[in-house]
């Protein structure tokens, strides 16, 4: 893995973007899952989430994304500071991809910063139905990325899931200040495979503010073992939104299927969202249309507490929400 360097577009290459609107921040993470209760469970025995919320029913949240007469039922549940939420579907979509793998463009992974990864890993082996993505148990990587320790993983429904401890002398500022009483701190990023680095970056930053970071290339076995990708090879990039934690990595592959994204449908297991707010929708969904994003909701949809909104897909497919912020309190 080779050291860090400033990723495309923060001015270190003479490239400073397009300007967009406003810098988003990232209010909380969507999965979808077959089994609302079994995934309730799983999160919260596994990894620590508690529950904060249940929402039966919701046309208007169907119509957002782009399922008009179905049923839904969703979980609010948070670790830290950070929040998820579980929708079920009646009727329900197509399961995750059963022959999945890091590099296909469909990929995207929650990462869990934990105290203790050799006590979060026992605990999540533990539960049922886990699929260890990592070849062995967690893995070392070298010191151009901090030294961290990782372990990759899929829950009952196929998601993938990390677990991620940081080096004491390169802990980031937001999760120094965690204390180490609790062995799952939260969630610090979701990470997406995407087919071009330069093009979803220019994406993010003109649509959704967000500002490149850091840009690693990280390589070897023990990226290989971590992925569980031969001859791994993937550009890693951050993008922070309005406030750095949780933020947006890229993951780029050289190598691997890197089949494109096949989920059609947000009733489809794999139709992963991130729920963007935004100090100006209007803004963000004109800077969406002149960046030819896809419209999953039939533009700005009014929710049922007054919240606007609005989904879309990024150029691989990945779903993202942006969102009115208006007040505090739980949405999409």
């Amino acid at each position: 893995m080779s050291g860090k360097r400033p990723a495309p577009g923060t001015g270190a290459d003479g490239d400073a973007g397009a300007v967009g609107p406003p810098a988003c921040r990232i209010a909380r993470f969507g999965r979808v899952v077959a089994d609302i209760e079994r995934a309730e469970r799983f999160l919260g025995v596994a990894c620590g989430f508690t529950t904060t919320g249940r929402v039966e029913g919701d046309r208007l949240f169907a119509e957002l994304l782009g399922v008009p007469g179905a049923m839904t039922r969703r979980t609010h549940m948070r670790l830290g500071n950070q929040e998820i939420v579980l929708t079920a579907f009646d009727p329900p979509g197509r399961p995750y991809p059963a022959d999945s793998t890091s590099s296909d463009l469909w990929f995207q992974h929650l990462a869990i910063v934990v105290a203790d990864i050799d006590a979060a890993h026992t605990r999540v082996r533990q539960a049922a139905q886990v699929m260890p993505i990592t070849e062995g148990g967690p893995i070392r990587l070298p010191c151009a990325s901090g030294a961290v320790r990782a372990f990759k993983f899929r829950d009952g429904d196929g998601h993938p899931l990390e677990l991620l401890e940081f080096h004491p002398e390169s802990t980031p500022a937001a999760w120094r200040q965690q204390g180490r009483a609790r062995i799952f701190l939260g969630i610090d990023h979701t990470a997406l495979a995407v087919a071009d680095t330069g093009r979803s970056i220019r994406f993010f930053r003109s649509s959704f503010g967000l500002t490149p970071a850091v840009q690693t290339e990280n390589v070897g076995p023990e990226q290989s073992r971590l992925d569980a990708v031969g001859d791994a090879r993937v550009t890693v990039s951050t993008l922070n939104p309005a406030e750095e934690t949780p933020h947006l990595e890229l993951l780029c592959y050289e190598t691997g299927r890197r089949r494109p994204s096949t989920t059609a449908v947000s009733n489809d297991i794999a139709a992963t969202y991130v729920v963007l707010q935004t100090p100006d929708l209007a803004g963000t969904a004109q800077a969406l249309a002149a960046n030819s994003a896809r419209f999953v909701s039939a533009g700005i949809r009014t929710m049922a507490d007054g919240t606007r909104a609005v989904m879309i897909l990024d150029p691989d497919g990945h779903r993202f929400i942006a969102e009115e912020a208006r007040r505090p309190g739980r949405h999409a």
